[in-house]
Formats: C-alpha cells, structure tokens, sequence
C-alpha cells in the first residue's frame, strides 16, 4: 500500500512546494522590501489621510448598496411569484463578465461631460469622485454578493415559518427573527468579502475618482507610474489589513447559514402587491446594469463620439490595427491555461485535504489555500514583481498564468473541497482494505462524480482571467499583455470607442464560454 500511494505522496509534496512559491514567498518578499524611512513619508505624506479616508468612505457606502441591492434581488429570487427568474438571474451577473474599469468607463459615457445621456437631458451630472466610485462599485460588486446570497435562501427550510405562521406571527417578524437570524453567517462573509472587493480595486476610481484618489490608485501609479517598489509595498500591507481581518472572521464564522436539513422547500404564498415591487425593482436594476454595455456596444460602432453617430467600422478596424487580435490571443491562452492547471492543482489540493486524515501538513495546506483569498490581486502582482524579477518566468506568459492560478486559487478549492467531503468519511478506509490506492480512487470514483464541479471550477477562473486587471497589470509587457490592460491603455490615448469596443469583446467570449459551460452541464445531467 505504500508503493501504491508514494504517487499521492509525491503529489501532495509538489502541491505544497508549489503553494510556498505562489503564496508564501513572494508574500514575505513584499514585507522584506519595505524601507522604514519610507514608512514614516507614506504615513506623514499630505496625501495619505485623504487617501485613507476616500477609501474607507467610499468603500463602506458602495458595500452597503451594494450588499442591500444583492440581498433585495436574491430575496426576489427566492421568495416571491416572479417570472422568467433564470433570465433576470443571468442578467444580474452579467457585470461579472467585464473589467472592473469598464464600469467606471460606462458611467463616463453616460453620465460625463459628453455622456450619452448628459446630452440627451442636457443636464450636468456630478460623476467623479465619490458619486462615480459608488456607483461603480455597486456595478463591479453587487453580482458576487448577489449570487452568494442566492445559494444561501435556497437551503432554508419552510416548516420554520410553516409553525411561525401558525403561532401568527406577521410576515416582518417571520423576516426579523426567521430569515436573518439563518441568513446571519453567510451575510457575515458576502459583507466582508465585498468591503475587501471594492477597497482593493484600482479599476474603477482609476477612472470616476478625479480629485477623491484611494489607495490601490495610489499604489498603482507609485509602481507603475514611477517604479517606486517600496512606497507600493507599503500601501500594499495596508490593503493586505482588512482582507486578513476578513479572512480571519470568516475562517472563525462557524455558522455559515441554516444548519437544520431541509425537509420542506419554501412555499411562496400569492401575494401581487409584493410581485408587484419585486418586478419594479428587478427591471430597474436590469437597466442600471444593460445601459453601460448598450453604450459600449453603440460606441464601438460609430464613426466619432459624441460629434458624428453615424455607423461605422472604423473604431473596430482601428483597434485591430493597435493590436487587439494579438492580446485577445494572449488572453485567451492565458486563460486556457490558467483554468486548465488551476483546475487540476485546485482539485488535487481539495482532494488531499477533504479525502485524508486532518494531519498537520494536511491542516496547513488548508490554510495556505484559504490564505489566497485574503491577498487582493494588486498586492499579490506586486509581490510577484518583487519575487520573480530576473528570473526565467519573468517577462513571459507563464508569470501570468501562475499569477492568475494563485489569485483565484481559493474559490474553485473551496468547491472541489465541499463537493468532495460530500463523500462517505469511510469510502477510504474501505479502498485501503479492499488495497485500491488514492490516486485510482481519484481517478475512477472522485472525478467522475463531480464533474459538474469540475466544470463551474473551470468556468469560473476562465471568466476571471477574462476580466482581471489586478495582479497582471504590474507583470505584463507589450508582448504578454491580455486584452483586459488595453482597456486603461486606450482610455489614457482618450481611445473611448476602441476602449468600448474591448470590452464588448471581453463580454462576447465570457459569454460564449458561459454558454459552452451550460450546455456541458446540460448533457451531464441527461446522462445521469
């Protein structure tokens, strides 16, 4: 038996070697890269209690939007008699399928000086600075926090309410003492994980800021801009503080939503006047969301915004011509690549931690795992600048995959890792009796019964890759770039209708791919 599992040995070695090199060292290497001196000028600079408090302002004010807007439509979703809830579904996360900065872009062309519709109502709107990095960032953010509560409304059990309704308690004390007591956990964690999303993004206030500058616009503009690694390392610790935080309570949040099982699903009472609102709502928020991408999609084909609307084909030649074709190419092998290992090392990881004894290699390969979660992407690039420069990776798509693996390392672990704990806790000790080994018990039972989960892992790390601007942005050149860094690129040339152009393409592949996805769990389902 011990031959027989030095292949998983052997594995599991690798995979912690290569959670050191991804996470662990470059992490250290940003801490030993600070200056003290430069601790003191950052901290007493003019500029950097403004930048603290445009952050945390702006940050906590879009988070509660945005979690509020998430919580209403998942709550929509679940609990009232609408219809057509797969298509508003998809249409919600739709903002997940582009940059971040093309969001702060929209809004500059709907609501800027020569906005769309600053044009059409001849009105002047206040957009930059905190109007216009809230509003983004409810955009960027709400779809994540949106489908995270969804899945939690799905697991609540009727007979609750079936007995409050029967003790006659109303319908706002059922929601008051019912639903967020069960919702409580988990709306912990979509709050925290939203506040980190929107504190650490460059992309949006990069755009809408004007004068209200935050950190990660800072930061990158400090090593971008000026290549001063160790002011960027600094502000880079200081992002690092509140995702830890959010990292350490969720970790600690054992009651992550309903514990009961579910014996009855939900029964949604008739009820007109609350179908009513839930469509109002919903319709409203669907244009809030389709007005930035109508936009992208009408500039990319006019001859000259905002003088001549005219169709054109001009501004989609012009942006092959300053190469697009060539970083969609990168980024789609990026993205390849990055979702096929990611998949294979996010699986195996998941397999070696939900499927074995809780070791201590075991537990702290959990831990390094979660630990990705809680580096934003502009932090983890920096400190892979700081690691890798010189090296043979550096300079080369293969930086920017193992970036992009590590980046969004936690999430698909965490859906190989609950999956695959679905399994009999005894399903090991029997294949050790019967003298199967773990890697043919991985082959032959594990992935067979969960490539569903195999299949949203992929989807999911594709997408992101798609769409990232973070972490690659301080690792990519003129050869390696992806499509996503042309769009800053071209909105600094004032290139607005190829920067929109981008965009629709960014969006047209995150949607073919969402749709290859579908199909692909559709035929699993039919087999089954």
């Amino acid at each position: 038996m011990f031959m027989k599992n030095r292949g998983f040995r052997a594995g599991k070695l690798l995979v912690l070697i290569f959670l050191c090199f991804s996470v662990l060292l470059p992490l250290f290497t940003l801490f030993f890269h600070i200056d003290g001196e430069d601790i003191s000028k950052v901290i007493h600079s003019p500029q950097f209690a403004p930048m603290l408090i445009n952050s945390l302002i702006t940050t906590t004010l879009a988070t509660i939007f945005s979690v509020s807007l998430a919580f209403a439509l998942a709550w929509f979703m679940n609990r009232t008699n609408l219809r057509y809830r797969s298509i508003f579904t998809v249409l919600f996360t739709l903002p997940m399928l582009i940059p971040s900065i093309s969001h702060g872009m929209g809004l500059v062309l709907l609501f800027g000086d020569n906005g769309l519709i600053s044009n059409l109502l001849h009105m002047k709107f206040y957009l930059y600075g905190y109007n216009g990095i809230i509003l983004g960032s409810i955009l960027y953010s709400f779809p994540v926090a949106f489908l995270m509560l969804c899945d939690t409304f799905q697991y609540e059990d009727y007979t609750t309410y079936e007995a409050a309704t029967v003790l006659g308690l109303s319908k706002k004390q059922q929601f008051l003492t019912i639903t967020l007591p069960n919702v409580k956990g988990p709306l912990i964690s979509v709050i925290f994980s939203v506040f980190t999303m929107i504190f650490t993004d460059y992309g949006v206030p990069l755009v809408v800021g004007g004068k209200s500058m935050t950190l990660p616009v800072y930061m990158y503009r400090e090593v971008i801009g000026l290549l001063d690694f160790s002011k960027g390392a600094i502000i880079g610790i200081l992002l690092l503080i509140p995702a830890f935080i959010a990292f350490i309570i969720d970790f600690k949040n054992d009651n992550k939503g309903n514990s009961s099982t579910v014996t009855r699903n939900y029964v949604i009472t008739p009820n007109r006047k609350r179908d009513r609102i839930a469509y109002i709502i919903c319709i409203a928020t669907v244009v809030f969301i389709s007005l930035p991408i109508i936009t992208f999609a009408i500039l990319s084909f006019v001859k000259q915004y905002p003088t001549d609307m005219s169709f054109s084909l001009d501004n989609v030649v012009q942006a092959f011509d300053l190469g697009v074709r060539m970083y969609l190419k990168n980024a789609l092998a990026i993205a390849l690549l990055t979702s096929i290992l990611g998949v294979c090392l996010t699986y195996f990881t998941a397999f070696i931690t939900a499927r074995s004894h809780h070791s201590f290699s075991n537990m702290a390969l959990h831990l390094i795992s979660m630990i990705s979660l809680a580096i934003p992407g502009v932090v983890l690039g920096l400190s892979y600048v700081l690691f890798y420069k010189g090296s043979l990776l550096y300079g080369g798509l293969s930086i920017l995959v193992l970036v992009n693996i590590t980046h969004f390392f936690a999430n698909p672990y965490l859906l190989a890792y609950n999956s695959l704990q679905q399994f009999h806790s005894n399903l090991e000790d029997i294949s050790a009796t019967m003298g199967i080994s773990k890697l043919r018990m991985l082959k032959d039972v594990y992935i067979p019964c969960t490539q569903a989960t195999i299949i949203e892992m992929f989807s999911y790390i594709f997408v992101n890759c798609m769409v990232t601007i973070s972490a690659v942005s301080f690792l990519a050149n003129f050869r390696n770039m992806p499509l996503s860094l042309l769009i800053p690129q071209f909105d600094s040339q004032s290139l607005i209708e190829a920067t929109a152009f981008i965009s629709i393409v960014i969006l047209s592949v995150n949607l073919v791919m969402k749709l290859i996805i579908y199909l692909l769990k559709r035929s699993l389902q039919k087999e089954k």
